[in-house]
């Protein structure tokens, strides 16, 4: 959620109330577009107008889709500025909740970890890691900054590697390793009046910020549209040009997963999907100047869903639902050898 634009090329502010007039304008995509907003201010340093967003949330937080993120975001930037009361209690209120996103887990036990409550941030990443792996599989891409912090918590108090420190090794795509970049001593030659020191310190914090940065998010650098049935019959009625692009809805769900798999096997990384409504399409080409009819426009509507966050990850994880809606699990349905 944190936005990657650095602080000196950014009117933060401007940003932030930009996101937020989107938000006016996108209901459905509020709740990612004023979190980003958020992050902005933080970086303004403005972090009590952070915290309105964050309670302007809340408040209508049955129609949240992660109150768990939004109150652990609200307590890390609460204990930036003072209220570290208030921050305490509400992790403590994650951390009871036990939500199945990873998301919160990572962010209270960091907001501990910097505020040097190792033994806690240890205990809440490894909470989080019990409750969402899965002994003898691999680890979903979401839940690997648990690994990471963790493995990078238990270096700080020397604690030995357990199996799943091992397993963080084993992720860890970066060329240096994780019981590098976290060594504790490697602070000390922050403190060297040696050039070449320093250069080397800096490669290797700023190798561990591209892998953290890589683990954090969830970036779908290719996202696919999906029609649900209803929804693309609809749009064929008001846009009959579009036919040649969806001849039926079973050959467009046919070719959504074709496409994946062959961009799968093709190396592509981090795939999702994106679930497409007429009304929001149609909106989205009244802001572009053009018509829904326009067949150019239908990849660059599945890029700006993705970007506001409506992207789901695919494959889906094993047994999880199918994409396509059907209510069957995913290697049942389109996810089965004969797809």
């Amino acid at each position: 959620m944190r936005p990657d634009t650095p602080a000196e090329n950014v009117d933060h502010h401007a940003e932030a109330a930009r996101l937020e007039r989107t938000a006016g304008l996108y209901p459905a995509d509020a709740e990612a577009l004023l979190l980003q907003a958020a992050a902005h201010l933080e970086l303004a340093a403005d972090r009590p107008a952070a915290s309105t967003l964050y309670d302007r949330l809340l408040a209508g937080q049955g129609d949240l889709e992660n109150p768990h993120l939004v109150r652990a975001l609200k307590a890390a930037n609460l204990w930036e500025y003072g209220h570290e009361a208030e921050a305490r209690a509400i992790i403590d209120g994650v951390r009871a909740a036990a939500p199945r996103d990873p998301a919160p887990w990572v962010i209270v036990a960091e907001a501990l970890e910097t505020h040097d409550e190792l033994e806690a941030a240890q205990e809440t990443f490894t909470e989080g890691a019990r409750l969402l792996l899965t002994e003898g599989q691999e680890p979903p891409y979401a839940t690997r900054p648990l690994l990471f912090g963790r493995h990078r918590v238990r270096r700080m108090l020397g604690a030995a590697h357990d199996a799943w420190d091992s397993m963080a090794d084993t992720l860890h795509s970066s060329s240096v390793s994780l019981d590098e970049l976290h060594d504790p001593k490697r602070v000390w030659s922050l403190g060297s009046n040696n050039p070449a020191e320093l250069e080397a310190e800096i490669s290797r914090l700023r190798s561990e910020l591209g892998t953290y940065r890589e683990a954090l998010s969830r970036p779908f650098p290719v996202a696919v549209l999906h029609w649900p049935a209803a929804e693309l019959s609809e749009l064929l009625d008001a846009y009959p040009t579009l036919a040649a692009e969806y001849p039926s809805h079973e050959a467009h769900l046919a070719t959504i997963e074709a496409s994946l798999r062959e961009l799968a096997a093709s190396g592509t990384p981090n795939l999702g999907i994106v679930t497409a409504t007429v009304p929001s399409y149609e909106a989205f080409a009244a802001s572009e100047g053009t018509t829904p009819s326009d067949i150019t426009l239908l990849p660059q509507y599945a890029t700006t869903l993705a970007a506001r966050g409506r992207a789901t990850e695919w494959p889906p994880e094993h047994g999880a639902g199918c994409w396509c809606g059907s209510g069957r699990a995913y290697g049942e349905c389109h996810g089965g050898e004969a797809a």
